[in-house]
């Protein structure tokens, strides 16, 4: 897994943003589309505004969630509030491009398996996606993959609910999905990140950020979340 340490979460967010952009263009270039699934988070916003500046091929790009709270339209809890605020007023995505959890159904298991058929359609069988953007959790949990959930062990389906966790049933993308992504791209700020950095950079499948594939993985961290690596 390579590692890249920068000054703070404003250039972590900004290096973010040129890396998404390179592999957009590249991914158009071989195969004409971009397949991105976003995840939340402070960092992730700011990364989305920079990138809005950056040089993307937006009219090929497909924007998927990698999680999303169970929560009204428009709510402050909600990934899909900040994502639209973030990048989604700035760009020009047309709706049928960018592609939100269905948390507001009824029928959350049906809407799960409607997510799951929608990846199909945009990025083949089983559906690759082109750049995973994932978060790192103080508890090591990544996406709403969470400590001691059942979610963790789901395999035959690449969209699964969670129990409650902090207050809210989540939507996730599963570990098959995320494993077979082209690209992860890890972005870690904080000193609440540091002792779970060092589990992900060793693995450490106790964790569930751990149990992902990191062949494909870039970190991006900021120094306070890299002030253990050199240690442990």
């Amino acid at each position: 897994m390579k590692i890249e340490v920068l000054a703070d979460a404003d250039a972590v967010a900004r290096r973010a943003a040129t890396i998404i952009a390179a592999e957009a263009r590249d991914a158009v270039a071989a195969r004409g589309r971009f397949v991105v699934a976003i995840s939340g988070g402070h960092t992730p916003w700011l990364m989305l505004r920079a990138l809005a500046g950056e040089e993307v091929p937006w009219g090929k790009v497909h924007l998927v969630q990698v999680d999303e709270r169970v929560a009204p339209a428009g709510h402050p809890d909600r990934n899909l509030t900040h994502l639209r605020e973030s990048l989604l007023t700035r760009v020009a995505l047309r709706p049928e491009q960018v592609h939100a959890m269905p948390v507001e159904a009824p029928d959350l298991e049906a809407a799960a398996k409607t997510y799951a058929q929608t990846l199909l359609e945009i990025a083949g069988s089983p559906p690759v996606l082109d750049l995973v953007h994932l978060g790192l959790g103080p508890d090591g949990h990544t996406a709403s993959l969470v400590p001691g959930d059942p979610v963790l062990q789901v395999t035959d389906t690449d969209v699964a609910l969670t129990g409650v966790y902090q207050g809210r049933r989540r939507m996730t993308l599963t570990y098959p999905i995320i494993n077979r992504s082209r690209r992860i791209l890890w972005l870690v700020t904080g000193s609440a990140k540091a002792g779970p950095l060092v589990r992900l950079r060793n693995a450490d499948p106790s964790i569930p950020a751990g149990r992902v594939c990191q062949d494909p993985a870039l970190v991006l961290a900021d120094r306070a979340a890299a002030t253990e690596l050199e240690t442990k």
